[in-house]
């Protein structure tokens, strides 16, 4: 990468091309690996992920909260070799407030709009910012 714009730029399209991501979580002397649905805010700065209360995640997420997300474009393909590319976020993830809630989860659910708002409503689901 020359600068960072550029890599402004591969994240960007990165973040907006893909739907899924791999979190890793640790909890009961182990690590879990799960795939998710995210959302990249405007600035870069957080990315947002979902998951129900009455989950091994949630868990996970509660009593342990640094976690590492895995993005990336394969295809599944030999190409992916050279081609591809992943990017592996590392930090701590955190309730979102009644505050910013509402504007982080239309941000969520207008990238993913197939999932019904009622999965995203309290108390059940929790949506996380993750920096």
């Amino acid at each position: 990468m020359k600068n960072a714009v550029q890599l402004k730029t591969l994240l960007r399209g990165l973040f907006s091309s893909q739907f899924l991501a791999v979190l890793a979580t640790y909890g009961s002397g182990q690590t879990y690996g799960s795939l998710v649905a995210f959302a990249a805010t405007d600035d870069l700065k957080s990315l947002l992920l979902a998951t129900k209360r009455a989950t091994r995640k949630f868990a996970n997420l509660t009593r342990h909260p640094r976690i590492a997300l895995v993005m990336d474009n394969r295809a599944n393909q030999e190409t992916d070799f050279q081609q591809a590319v992943a990017v592996t976020a590392t930090g701590t993830v955190r309730e979102v407030g009644t505050a910013e809630r509402d504007r982080l989860l239309s941000l969520y659910l207008s990238k993913h709009p197939c999932f019904p708002k009622k999965f995203l409503d309290a108390p059940r689901p929790l949506l996380y910012t993750y920096r």
